[in-house]
């Protein structure tokens, strides 16, 4: 996981084909395949859960010990905040432009899914009813990189009614590693790669197990202000 994106792009920087930067389809297969195995499960949007208020106490503790009572809580807070946008695509970059005067990344499910199921090569969505959205069997295409921040796997269904769930973009994380994942899901390998560019702008999905217990989300919230201080700190001392 690098660097709080792996916890969506570092607060925010901080195609089947050679022309799209996919490596060869044996480049990476039995690693990808691996982590397909161990994420099996069903995962609903992470922060939604993390920033409620009754977690407040694990976000300021580290936050505090490393910056002081107001400085930390007031690092707790952004960072609560940062991941919890609402928009993407061509309405974020309108809003956003560069990111310079600040931006929200949307860390939720799009298409109108709430949960996400993996089960091996399969994966499916629901609606918030429990109504099925998509279920597809998807197959290794290759490695791919988010504009060159963070390397993945990319899984392609043979599904032609598959729309924007053709491909998924898969962050090397699981629930035993970062305690949560990481990915993007589209119809174009292309835009799938852009961070703050095309339909996919300032959107990257992080899920977490719908059976997660406190043990777990304390690991989750903790994993995540340690390595948000750790870069602060590191941009401090440069």
């Amino acid at each position: 996981m690098k660097k709080v994106i792996s916890f969506v792009l570092t607060l925010c920087l901080l195609m089947m084909t050679a022309a799209f930067g996919v490596a060869e389809t044996a480049d990476g297969a039995a690693e990808a395949l691996e982590q397909m195995e161990n994420i099996k499960g069903t995962y609903e949007p992470l922060f939604p859960v993390i920033t409620a208020a009754e977690y407040d106490a694990i976000w300021q503790e580290p936050c505090v010990k490393a910056l002081g009572e107001e400085d930390g809580k007031a690092m707790a807070d952004m960072m609560k905040t940062y991941c919890a946008g609402t928009i993407y695509g061509q309405e974020a970059i309108d809003t956003y432009g560069d990111g310079s005067n600040g931006m929200q990344f949307a860390c939720g499910f799009i298409n109108g899914v709430s949960t996400i199921t993996f089960d091996g090569l399969t994966i499916s969505g629901a609606d918030e009813k429990g109504n099925q959205v998509f279920s597809h069997e998807y197959a290794f295409a290759g490695k791919l990189s988010l504009s060159g921040m963070m390397d993945g796997f990319l899984f392609e269904t043979a599904d032609e009614d598959a729309g924007e769930f053709k491909y998924f973009f898969m962050m090397p994380d699981t629930p035993a590693t970062t305690y949560h994942l990481e990915f993007r899901y589209g119809s174009n390998v292309d835009d799938l790669t852009k961070v703050m560019d095309g339909p996919y702008a300032f959107w990257l999905a992080a899920g977490f197990p719908v059976d997660a217990d406190a043990e777990l989300i304390n690991k989750v919230i903790t994993l995540y202000c340690e390595e948000n201080l750790e870069e602060t700190q590191e941009e401090n001392a440069a």
